[in-house]
């Protein structure tokens, strides 16, 4: 449906010489309270009719202050910030910091550990990307995907709810590994829920992917080239649509990423409908990871031995004195994980892109061991911001109808863009 102004071939109604046929341009607000506007944000747009000819993106405030907040917490207290990030993928945040903080301390997560944390990490991926293409299909009018992907999202959200026991805020790791070990049949779980997220995904292929109507929607709307998605900052589904390849889990490997055996899948034409495809073909790439992780998933502990870093079980903390006495030395106020000084970034693969914390240690004054009970600072690096603000240049020159399709595309997440 994009189109320009040269590109217009119509007959008037009315004659041009007339007076009626004169247009004025108008300045239109999209958002905040449109269904498709996340609440937070305003598009500000100046309309020539309907041709979208200038915009300007006005990003509101969700007040959470997460980073400040990380600032005032110890070191495990800052993990349920994190939660508040993003509500679909929140085990990826969890890795995420617990991972800068880890690098921190120079401290190395059991192998079981590490495998737990990639299942969480890749169903988190899996739950993102469903909510975003159910999302984008609705907005669409396409109401049946929506209710598909949701009840996917389902069976992902079980599983977290199975291991984490919540679904939004999950707080799923710990400072040097995992609060505790898998709940026995939560493996043959993720088999079955991966069995049914497949055939969700081959019903909505169907359903969108030879969709006349989705296609045209989709094809050649808020394109943007490679090299201006570069400019940006661009990474996650929204780049590899352009064709570049660029994955954290490939080019910097984390976790068990260079163990198992997938690919990344690249786009073409940096356009709405290739977001989607690359977003479709992810979700595949996930269950693979998640049928490899199941396989060969290893036995052993699932977090670090140090217990000056590690929380104990919650049976040892409640059935003998010197689990109860570890449990309290990392509780309590001025004690809890000595974290020495220095300052790391981390970045995970998120469902949307780079998400990369900067984790900064400084000791306090009267502090003589050179080390500090909480973070002096955390700074989150959200993978949507670019997104948003690429917008103008995605939307100009389009439709106003191709505004929604365009912004359901780069799944902009509150909660990150929040500064």
């Amino acid at each position: 449906m994009s189109q320009t102004e040269t590109e217009l071939d119509y007959d008037p109604a009315i004659p041009e010489e007339e007076p009626e046929y004169q247009q004025q341009e108008m300045l239109l607000n999209v958002g905040p309270s449109h269904p498709a506007m996340h609440g937070i944000i305003r598009i500000v747009t100046k309309l020539s009719g309907e041709l979208v000819i200038d915009s300007d993106i006005e990003i509101g405030y969700l007040h959470r202050a997460m980073e400040k907040s990380c600032e005032d917490a110890t070191w495990n207290q800052a993990l349920i910030y994190t939660d508040r990030l993003n509500y679909v993928s929140t085990c990826i945040n969890n890795v995420g910091y617990c991972m800068a903080v880890e690098k921190l301390l120079n401290v190395e997560v059991p192998a079981r550990g590490q495998y737990i944390r990639t299942l969480l990490c890749e169903i988190s991926r899996i739950a993102d990307h469903l909510t975003c293409v159910g999302a984008s299909a609705m907005e669409l009018g396409g109401f049946t995907v929506f209710l598909y992907m949701i009840k996917g999202r389902e069976y992902m959200y079980e599983l977290i709810e199975d291991y984490c026991g919540g679904r939004v805020t999950t707080a799923s790791t710990r400072v040097g590994g995992m609060p505790h070990d898998l709940r026995e049949g939560w493996l043959d779980k993720v088999l079955w829920a991966v069995k049914e997220v497949r055939t969700i995904l081959k019903e909505c292929d169907i359903l969108l992917t030879y969709n006349r109507i989705f296609v045209e929607r989709m094809q050649g709307i808020g394109k943007l080239s490679t090299e201006r998605a570069i400019g940006y900052g661009f990474t996650g589904p929204l780049l590899r649509a352009t064709g570049i390849g660029y994955d954290i889990r490939k080019d910097y490997p984390y976790l068990v990423y260079d163990k198992l055996d997938w690919n990344v899948p690249v786009g073409h034409n940096g356009d709405n409908l290739d977001r989607y495809l690359v977003r479709m073909e992810e979700m595949e790439q996930s269950c693979r990871i998640l049928e490899q992780c199941v396989a060969s998933i290893p036995g052993g502990p699932v977090s670090s031995p140090d217990k000056r870093i590690t929380l104990p079980s919650k049976k040892d903390t409640y059935g003998n004195i010197e689990g109860l006495m570890n449990h309290f030395k990392l509780i309590m106020s001025g004690h809890g994980i000595r974290v020495p000084m220095g300052e790391v970034y981390q970045a995970v693969e998120g469902g949307n892109g780079e998400l990369g914390f900067y984790v900064v240690s400084y000791p306090e004054e009267h502090v003589t061991d050179g080390c500090n009970d909480k973070p002096w600072r955390v700074r989150c690096r959200p993978p949507c911001f670019s997104y948003v603000a690429a917008m103008p240049e995605m939307i100009n020159n389009s439709l106003v109808a191709d505004i929604v399709p365009t912004f359901g595309s780069i799944n902009m997440i509150g909660g990150e863009l929040d500064r």
